[in-house]
């Protein structure tokens, strides 16, 4: 039976993740005031990625009877002095949620919670993938200079990535 703290961890992990398409809102922002639109569109998926991991969550908790709980949010960083520093900040957004899902699994394991403990390989395989693209990502942009044509085409290549929901 899911008890009350994990309960509770797992509902303020749906609201970080929330929290998280806000950070990626920000940053899509501030591509688009820098009239890079393929990054900007990039993190407008993630964006997108990040809603469906809460209602990922949202779903389990109501599978397992327990009721969900919104809360507020903090204002996210809206102001970058590059591309590069967007990504290294998304990164270390993304080290951030890998710790809580760490976290959440290890309270799953202590409570010996195995459907919850299942629920959360999938997040923790997610993260697996999320921190290799933007470390792929940030080693590219330390490579190619803002005004080299591979600035450019990573910024068309962007804008071309798309989110697809597997099913809940």
């Amino acid at each position: 039976m899911l008890n009350e703290s994990l309960s509770k961890a797992l509902n303020d992990q749906l609201n970080f993740e929330l929290y998280s398409a806000h950070v990626y809102l920000a940053i899509a922002a501030y591509c688009s005031g820098e009239s890079l639109d393929g990054f900007a569109n990039f993190f407008m998926v993630q964006a997108e990625e990040e809603k469906f991991h809460a209602m990922k969550i949202y779903k389990y908790l109501n599978d397992r009877g327990k009721r969900v709980t919104m809360s507020g949010m903090e204002t996210p960083n809206n102001e970058y002095s590059s591309v590069l520093e967007a990504y290294e900040h998304a990164f270390e957004h993304e080290q951030e949620v890998t710790r809580r899902i760490y976290h959440l699994s290890d309270l799953a394991m202590n409570d010996r919670e195995h459907a919850t403990i299942q629920f959360l390989k999938w997040f923790i395989d997610e993260q697996v993938e999320e921190e290799s693209m933007f470390d792929s990502i940030i080693n590219k942009l330390k490579r190619i200079d803002k005004d080299s044509n591979a600035f450019f085409m990573m910024d068309a290549e962007f804008a071309q990535r798309t989110f697809t929901p597997p099913a809940l």
